[in-house]
């Protein structure tokens, strides 16, 4: 929406005018869950302090439903901050109002006050996730969806004798909105956390853990299937099993042709689903997760463990650690990416777009914006170019030395108009404006085929010719390689307002964000749904 500015009343005004009435399936089954947002004091690592939780828990509920069900959650708020809830991966169709980004699509619930979030889930089955969006929450304030197929209806892979959610993430000892606020007004980084964690528990190699170590158990000779999200602030994972390969049978709640692996890596917001055989001899093995970065940024390398133990294996038996990556083995990372192939069967068939309506170029990076009471008097921010024209409106050599040009950044509302039922093409493109680095991104209200990718620059004359339009894999997050580009294609048919942004949340923080305005359809059922009467007022 080149040269078009406004502010949030007129932003949400606007998608009011786009509302049309709302059509749920009568045959749907419908789940309830109560959310009560409240403090907790958690002790991890001999550290106590109060987080904030969901049901005083720590990943907070699973929600359970099944492909084609009504999902109805009321929040309540009991804790100081305000904040919404957001359904990670799950499309919203035409229901923008329950996605949750804080001033995107809602103001959030206050103290004391309760929001309902009432979706469908359509046309999708897997593991996703929910957490909150807003400030720094969602470090403690997350937890799985589990979307089972409709009744009847196998999984397109050898059922499993038990399922296991493992939910990574990070702990810090410090309270985490003192120190993000703090990070915010020295114009700096926040600290790096000081343990990674699997269901919310550090493991035995860090002080303490006796009673915070996570512990799945198994039989032998079966097969067990793991549901595996990262819900780190900051931080793509490896994540490996002493003496068991896995394969990989979903990405982003979308099957993918299974292929066997030793480790994953996972970047902030995706989720992987895996087989693993209980076929070692009976004993107690770690899983194990622990950072990847390949670009000179500080990250906290620190190795969070759980335990994988065979039924009747005593606790003593000291477990078996596995070898674990280098933080910077990118020929693993490229491998592993390249063996995620979508499905594409009969009855979940690869829908990629072969003709594209909209072919736009994204830059990103990390700039700088005025601030005299910062360090250095400047304050980092993110950047794609302003009033987000399809492409960049000059260029450069985007990978090569650091860029010598205008690194301030403008903050304000703009947005990219697409037309419903456009084919999009959109090229993120990695920059050295101030380093170059990997970042994950999450489109809200949408799966997208990563159909390329690549070191350098993208060159629109030669790199489309090696993209896969067969069975590439469909995502919701995908992480942009350090110094490369990474090209998705998705049909716009969900209308409303949907944000995109980097899933490292300190860059989040700093304004790597955007959003794209999905016009309404011609008919009702291709038109955004009036706001709720409980929409939280701003």
């Amino acid at each position: 929406m080149e040269g078009r500015s406004c502010s949030f009343s007129h932003f949400v005004c606007y998608v009011l005018c786009l509302a049309a009435f709302c059509i749920i399936p009568s045959e749907s089954a419908v789940k309830r869950y109560q959310f009560n947002v409240q403090l907790k004091n958690v002790s991890r690592i001999c550290h106590a302090k109060p987080i904030v939780t969901v049901n005083g828990r720590f990943p907070g509920p699973t929600i359970y439903a099944r492909e084609g069900d009504r999902v109805i959650v009321n929040v309540t708020n009991y804790a100081q901050y305000n904040l919404t809830i957001h359904w990670h991966g799950v499309k919203q169709f035409r229901n923008g109002w329950a996605d949750g980004p804080a001033y995107i699509t809602q103001c959030p619930i206050l103290t004391g006050r309760s929001y309902v979030y009432d979706f469908n889930v359509t046309e999708q089955r897997g593991t996703l996730w929910w957490h909150a969006h807003i400030f720094w929450l969602r470090a403690t304030v997350h937890g799985a969806i589990v979307i089972l197929p409709k009744k009847g209806v196998p999984y397109p892979f050898p059922q499993p004798a038990a399922e296991f959610n493992i939910v990574l993430g990070e702990w810090w000892h410090k309270d985490i909105e003192a120190m993000e606020n703090q990070a915010n007004q020295l114009g700096i980084p926040p600290n790096l956390s000081d343990a990674h964690t699997i269901n919310g528990k550090p493991g035995p190699l860090f002080p303490c853990s006796e009673k915070h170590t996570y512990t799945m158990e198994v039989e032998s000779n079966k097969t067990y299937m793991l549901r595996i999200i990262n819900a780190a602030l900051n931080d793509d994972l490896f994540f490996n099993i002493a003496g068991h390969n896995m394969t990989v049978v979903e990405i982003d709640a979308a099957y993918c042709k299974p292929f066997t692996t030793r480790a994953l890596l996972l970047t902030p917001g995706q989720t992987t689903n895996v087989l693993v055989h209980a076929a070692q001899a009976p004993g107690r093995y770690f899983m194990a997760a622990k950072p990847f970065q390949d670009a000179a940024i500080p990250v906290d390398n620190r190795t969070a463990t759980g335990i994988l133990q065979y039924k009747g294996v005593p606790t003593t038996i000291t477990p078996i650690m596995p070898p674990l990556l280098a933080k910077n083995d990118t020929n693993f990372v490229k491998s592993f990416n390249d063996g995620l192939r979508s499905l594409n069967s009969a009855q979940y068939p690869a829908t990629v777009p072969l003709h594209i309506d909209r072919d736009l170029l994204f830059t990103v990076g990390l700039g700088k914006d005025p601030c005299p009471s910062c360090v250095n008097g400047t304050r980092m921010g993110g950047v794609f170019k302003t009033d987000f024209p399809d492409r960049p409106t000059s260029t450069f050599n985007f990978t090569g030395a650091p860029s010598a040009a205008n690194l301030g950044t403008k903050v304000d509302t703009r947005l990219s108009w697409i037309p419903f039922n456009s084919t999009v093409q959109l090229v993120f493109q990695d920059t050295n404006l101030l380093g170059v680095e990997s970042h994950p991104f999450h489109l809200h209200g949408y799966n997208y085929y990563v159909v390329g990718s690549g070191v350098g620059n993208f060159d629109p004359n030669t790199d489309p010719a090696n993209f896969n339009l067969v069975d590439p894999p469909e995502r919701n997050t995908i992480a942009i390689p350090t110094a490369g580009w990474t090209a998705i294609r998705f049909r716009a048919n969900n209308p409303g307002v949907w944000f995109m942004h980097c899933h490292f949340e300190v860059h989040t923080s700093w304004g790597l964000t955007m959003a794209f305005l999905v016009e309404n359809g011609n008919r009702p059922e291709d038109s955004v749904v009036p706001p709720p009467k409980d929409l939280p007022p701003c």
